[in-house]
């Protein structure tokens, strides 16, 4: 059971950081100080719009329009943060 909790921890970890690059990623590009004609950085913003946009959407669409910000990174960030605090309070103590 300790193995599978380290696994999930690892995947929130790696996806907090995919968040992060990802939301920095789409600043640098809507301040133009990067371009998506750069097919590298294409390939890395459309990898990271697939791996985000899943988990993103549905709460982009249940929050209210706040004109040009989005906070949608932000909550699943703080839903990141909750479930590692629940795992490591209530099921680590738990698991011989």
């Amino acid at each position: 059971m300790r193995a599978v909790l380290d696994v999930v921890m690892l995947a929130l970890n790696l996806y907090w950081w995919i968040l992060i690059i990802s939301a920095v990623l789409s600043w640098l590009i809507a301040f133009n100080v990067i371009n998506t004609r750069n097919q590298f950085v294409a390939t890395v913003w459309d990898m990271l719009y697939k791996m985000t946009e899943p988990v993103l959407r549905p709460i982009r669409e249940r929050l209210p329009n706040f004109g040009g910000l989005d906070i949608s990174p932000i909550i699943v960030l703080l839903l990141i943060v909750f479930i590692q605090s629940v795992i490591v309070r209530y099921l680590y103590p738990n698991v011989f």
